[in-house]
């Protein structure tokens, strides 16, 4: 019989919860059957190697104190709040059977008189008088001697956020098809209205000791398990650093334009890694040496708003006659580049 081990987060904190997945992946005894139960404050996780500036409102995101996280794994970028309550399972390969984790989902939540079914691969559904709608999507991953299962449960998640907050390619959205998508999902309180992620955690538990017919090993995360445990606190520091988050960016191009009270101005970003590799301006601006400086600065710089403010403190240091210009380009600049 396999031993049986819970770990229950105590933090909303994304990069706490995302590093105790990658520890509990890479470090944890293979030969456990492990449950972890988390949820994140507002945050959009992407994918490993997704474009933060093409897949998300920055701005947006930055004002409303929305987290910015990246998954070690591929995929697309979604939107989790409080409302989403997210399981990870991990088996030893040898005993692992997807059927008995959605087995163990399935069986906790009759309790609240849901009767779900699972469809396909990826996905949970419940019945509606218009249908069966998703409330449920899973993710897979596997090494020579563990086996890994993770997905959400929509417990009472705002489904209009992820509008707000994703800005992805156009061509992408078709292909997806975002109304139909919207349209089939739904959040388990539309079941059982009072239904919280307390309630959900508990039944969890309780279904996963019943269905291995053994008590399980129950520990509690919290923001002071990085003192703890070292492992942990690497894959923490990794995962919420800028390098990762956005210098972990292929290559990519940025242009933007506007008339300005200098002139008309079209930059033309090459960015690789989140550092600016090449840089294209063109202007009508009666100022050519202004324009050089400033090429010249942005080269090898973080395409951030900290690079874009050193930048103009320089030219304004240099150019003084022009600040109230140099501050509506700096201005402008900023909301483009975002973070």
């Amino acid at each position: 019989m396999s031993k049986l081990k819970v770990l229950i987060s105590d933090s909303h904190n994304p990069y706490l919860n995302l590093a105790t997945e990658e520890w509990i992946f890479h470090n944890m005894d293979p030969s456990q059957q492990v449950l972890f139960l988390w949820r994140n404050a507002n945050t959009v996780v992407i994918g490993r190697n997704q474009n933060p500036w093409s897949e998300c409102n920055l701005a947006k995101m930055k004002e409303d104190g929305i987290h910015l996280a990246r998954r070690t794994t591929g995929g697309g970028a979604v939107y989790q709040d409080l409302g989403n309550s997210i399981f990870t399972f991990l088996s030893p390969k040898e005993f692992y059977r997807r059927e008995n984790n959605i087995e163990v989902i399935l069986s906790a939540l009759k309790e609240f008189g849901i009767h779900g079914h699972a469809s396909g691969r990826n996905d949970l559904l419940i019945p509606f008088e218009d249908g069966p709608r998703k409330f449920s999507g899973s993710a897979y991953r596997e090494k020579k001697d563990r086996a890994f299962h993770h997905g959400t449960l929509l417990l009472h998640a705002n489904l209009t956020k992820l509008g707000e907050y994703l800005t992805p390619n156009p061509k992408k959205l078709l292909a997806k098809g975002k109304e139909s998508v919207r349209s089939r999902v739904a959040n388990l309180t539309e079941v059982a209205a009072r239904l919280d992620h307390e309630q959900i955690v508990n039944s969890l538990v309780k279904s996963f000791e019943n269905f291995y017919k053994t008590p399980a090993d129950i520990e509690y995360l919290t923001m002071d398990s990085l003192k703890n445990i070292p492992e942990l606190r690497n894959q923490y520091e990794t995962l919420s650093s800028f390098e990762w988050l956005y210098g972990h960016t292929l290559e990519f191009n940025q242009k933007m334009d506007e008339y300005l009270s200098l002139g008309f101005f079209e930059f033309n970003f090459k960015v690789d890694e989140a550092r600016v590799t090449d840089l294209q301006i063109f202007t009508d601006c009666l100022y050519p040496q202004l324009v050089e400086d400033m090429r010249s600065l942005f080269s090898g710089k973080s395409f951030t708003h900290e690079s874009v403010r050193q930048i103009f403190s320089e030219l304004v240091i240099k150019y003084p006659e022009l600040t109230d210009g140099l501050r509506e380009l700096e201005n402008w600049l900023c909301r483009q580049v975002e973070i």
